[in-house]
């Protein structure tokens, strides 16, 4: 059987300007077959805070930061001593002989393969190759953030220490940061992701380290426009101003498209419209959806000169340009005119595109238009509430929905 221990090594010279006080470095010995192996820790104590007899952190009368240390530096032996327990146990049971070697081999390739920066990069690049952009940046953001985080301990973590304790403290810095409750369980619910998947494939085992965050959804400050706000805006004489004038032909674009999101207004390409209608892909959820193409669409079509690329809207016109980077820029210049717009017509919320999507929804509820017809028409494929309704809605149902609300301008 395999025997560890714990030791705490001297540095015998240390390095000019170094500032190690007598710090020494805490490394774990595996012994096993007659063979001896080492395995070095990010440890470092002073003789005084390690007993080696009992192989364990002699606590003593520090300062509140030191016992700090001194405590995670307990938490994470334990952890290492568990890693290589499991480790041992499976070695054992495939019944084949192995040594202190395999066993210290196994443990650096399961410490380098659980690591959360390798793990997050690796579906971070598969989002980019399958085309989620927008999702991979999402995941990009969250790892930035919980890296930020992490730093005093270099940014990464093995993500069998995502526990409960650390996860409360990651909310907690959150909440010191400003964030408001519905951005934390955002973060919360991308880390949750990607844990749940490791523990899915068998890399860690499942501790559900999120039940006691929070990761629901408080309802935000309003984001929809009134009809009567929406006419004002319709109606404003923004000739002078083209910047202007075509921030809020994009955002009735949105509109009278029932609140298509802006990335799949941006990448509808002129072959998706055919026979009156505008059929579609959601790039969020895969979705297929039909649009039917009314007046109120082709006269902002026709008032910018013919893309002369595949695209349909002029948002991506040259072939030239990356594409994502120009989809993205737009859609900031869009939102800042907006907020401009917002102010001309006396509205006093954030006005920005996602806005025309609520708006949507908003007025074809004031219309009397079924929840389930809604969301038909807003692609909420996501939304198990409506899915049996959703299956036997006929397209023509939500045309007519959308004929209603837009000639209520």
């Amino acid at each position: 059987m395999a025997k560890i221990k714990i030791k705490l090594l001297k540095y015998r010279r240390v390095p000019r300007g170094a500032t190690l006080h007598g710090l020494g470095e805490l490394v774990i010995m595996v012994l096993h077959g007659g063979s001896t192996c080492r395995l070095r820790t990010d440890y470092r104590l002073r003789d005084d805070e390690w007993d080696d007899r009992r192989s364990g952190i002699s606590f003593g009368s520090q300062s509140p930061d030191r016992l700090d240390y001194l405590m995670r530096v307990q938490e994470g032996l334990r952890r290492d001593m568990e890693r290589i327990g499991r480790i041992v146990r499976r070695l054992d049971e495939r019944g084949l002989p192995y040594s202190a070697s395999d066993i210290a081999g196994e443990y650096r390739r399961f410490v380098h393969e659980c690591s959360l920066v390798r793990f997050m990069g690796e579906l971070i690049a598969r989002l980019r190759l399958a085309g989620k952009r927008r999702t991979a940046e999402i995941y990009a953001a969250t790892l930035r953030s919980f890296s930020t985080f992490l730093s005093s301990g270099g940014g990464d973590i093995v993500m069998d220490c995502m526990d409960r304790q650390l996860m409360e403290l990651y909310e907690g810095f959150l909440r010191g940061r400003g964030l408001t409750p519905n951005t934390s369980s955002f973060y919360m619910r991308v880390l949750r992701a990607v844990y749940n998947r490791a523990a899915d494939c068998g890399m860690i085992e499942q501790r559900n380290p999120f039940r006691h965050v929070y990761t629901g959804v408080e309802r935000t400050v309003k984001r929809a426009l009134g009809l009567a706000e929406l006419k004002a805006i319709k109606r404003l004489d923004l000739s002078d101003t083209p910047a202007l004038d075509y921030a809020r032909d994009m955002f009735m674009m949105s509109f009278y498209t029932r609140g298509m999101a802006f990335i799949d207004m941006a990448f509808l390409r002129k072959s998706d419209l055919r026979g009156g209608y505008l059929s579609y892909r959601r790039r969020k959820t895969g979705q297929r959806l039909s649009v039917e193409w009314t007046d109120e669409m082709q006269l902002i079509l026709d008032k910018y000169p013919e893309n002369p690329t595949k695209y349909l809207l002029p948002v991506i016109r040259s072939d030239s340009v990356n594409e994502f980077w120009c989809y993205r820029n737009t859609a900031y210049n869009i939102n800042y005119s907006l907020k401009k717009i917002a102010m001309m017509v006396g509205v006093s919320m954030p006005l920005t595109l996602y806005c025309a999507r609520h708006s949507w929804a908003t007025a074809a509820r004031e219309h009397g238009v079924p929840v389930s017809v809604i969301s038909e028409g807003m692609g909420h494929g996501s939304e198990s509430t409506t899915r049996i309704y959703l299956a036997s809605l006929d397209a023509s149902t939500v045309d007519c929905a959308n004929r209603m609300i837009i000639r209520s301008l």
